[in-house]
């Protein structure tokens, strides 16, 4: 027994202190996924993902805090390093989508306080990530293929989201906060004509190694649907101001043109995984960034469900309910393959601390 409970502290030590700066990314695609399965008016499936997310966010809340105050060195080796600086922001994606989830079961008020949560976290991170980039990059560091930078398009556009939600809880606030979210969804669409290139030029223009395709690549297109459901948001929403008014044709149609995007990665994004693990024959094992897939996938299907409502678009409603369970299956995939390496790895702390002990 004394072995057990050693070899559990031990593990969760390790679980604390190797803490993925992208964990977030399960709150992200659980949440995104209840949402897009309640769309499809399977009200006790999203239930029961919703209470996943119950669990899981405050249990890595709660990781995070215990990683400032017992492992700051690893997490400030996270912080300054340029490839994984902006994994970070699936922290306030995943409190934003989280917020969704809450906001919808009635919870108006905790969803405005992690909506303020959020807003305050992007702030200290949208200069501190891109000062890293700028000022701790070098060469070597800077000649990756990363879709986790995108993570800083989908922090933003997530505020926009849940905050569309909750603008109209803050009264006499609701006017400068709703003229706050046009300028998140423009910062995010400027983040994104500015990212995107820089990863193009590395994907097709140098060569790619199958190390570099990795399931954070799919953020790409998990970017530009964040942006058209985000841009959905703003379209639906009531403002009461004109000069916002007037600018929901324009925001309509970039929605659309970012919808088609993000629709022309999916088979690309397919392709490279074909190539790795069909043509290189690399092993398709779990790692956390999966959850990095598995979020695009329920984001598409909510993107695409407010195309159809926005635009009238009646066809692609059945394209939408079709990938909300296709995210499921992947969501289901994926948690069994976290599951299983959850359990060896505590397995093998547990067979450590026996042989520690004889």
């Amino acid at each position: 027994m004394r072995a057990l409970l050693h070899g559990l502290c031990e593990w969760l030590n390790t679980q604390v202190a190797d803490l993925d700066p992208g964990s977030f990314a399960m709150v992200m695609a659980t949440g995104i996924i209840s949402n897009a399965i309640l769309m499809t008016g399977c009200h006790g499936c999203s239930d029961a993902l919703f209470g996943v997310n119950v669990v899981a966010y405050p249990l890595l809340i709660l990781f995070t805090i215990l990683r400032i105050g017992r492992f700051r060195s690893n997490l400030w080796a996270d912080l300054i390093d340029p490839r994984l600086v902006f994994s970070f922001f699936t922290i306030v994606a995943g409190t934003d989508v989280f917020g969704v989830g809450v906001s919808l079961r009635g919870f108006v008020i905790l969803a405005s306080a992690l909506w303020l949560c959020a807003v305050v976290l992007w702030i200290l991170l949208i200069y501190f990530s891109f000062g890293v980039f700028a000022f701790v990059n070098s060469s070597q560091q800077a000649d990756v293929i990363h879709g986790g930078w995108l993570n800083a398009i989908v922090g933003t556009q997530s505020l926009v989201i849940l905050g569309t939600t909750v603008a109209p809880l803050f009264e006499s606030l609701s006017s400068t906060i709703f003229v706050l979210l046009h300028i998140f969804w423009g910062i995010g669409l400027g983040l994104y004509g500015t990212l995107i290139p820089v990863l193009a030029h590395r994907l097709f223009f140098r060569e790619v190694d199958p190390d570099d395709v990795t399931p954070i690549l799919w953020v790409v297109m998990g970017a530009a649907a964040i942006t058209t459901n985000a841009g959905s948001t703003l379209v639906e929403s009531e403002t009461d101001i004109a000069f916002l008014d007037a600018m929901r044709p324009l925001i309509d149609g970039v929605s659309l043109l970012m919808w088609a995007w993000g629709t022309w990665w999916i088979p690309f994004l397919l392709l490279l995984g074909l190539w790795k693990h069909g043509i290189r024959s690399r092993p398709l094992v779990y790692t956390p960034s999966l959850w990095s897939l598995v979020f695009p996938l329920g984001m598409y299907a909510v993107a695409s469900f407010r195309v159809s409502l926005v635009a009238d678009f009646t066809a692609l409603h059945g394209v939408a309910e079709a990938m909300a369970w296709i995210a499921f299956g992947a969501w289901v995939a994926t948690a069994v393959g976290l599951s299983v390496a959850s359990w060896r790895s505590l397995l093998r702390a547990i067979q450590l601390s026996r042989m520690k002990q004889i």
